[in-house]
């Protein structure tokens, strides 16, 4: 059984998220687009940039956190850094099996990272 407040947080994360997100696919469209970077690293580029605008909105938002971010911080990097390793593997292995249209790959990038960061990050960050 999900406790209850776990479903309102994790919809104030998934909103969050979708803001940091929006950044990382504006991000990966420009540099593929602009030919600046392939699809891997444009996406990890990306997520960088969003990890960013996901640990301010959810120190704030999301979890409503008094841990400070000395101590928060730290801890949503290496979640982040993960997250973003992940991110990669998922990228390339998607663009290796399936094809060479690099949004849908991060479109299956971004829902396997999703519930595992939500997870981590609210047992172990906030």
């Amino acid at each position: 059984m999900v406790p209850s407040v776990m479903v309102p947080q994790f919809i104030r994360y998934a909103g969050a998220g979708a803001i940091g997100t929006g950044a990382q696919y504006a991000v990966l469209v420009a540099l593929v687009q602009s030919g600046a970077a392939r699809a891997v690293a444009a996406s990890t580029a990306g997520a960088i940039i969003g990890a960013a605008i996901n640990y301010a909105l959810n120190h704030r938002v999301t979890f409503a956190s008094g841990v400070p971010h000395a101590r928060a911080l730290p801890r949503f990097a290496a979640i982040a850094t993960i997250g973003i390793a992940l991110n990669a593997l998922v990228v390339a292995t998607m663009l290796a099996l399936v094809g060479p249209h690099y949004l849908v790959a991060q479109v299956v990038a971004t829902l396997a990272v999703l519930a595992a960061g939500y997870l981590a990050n609210r047992a172990w960050t906030f």
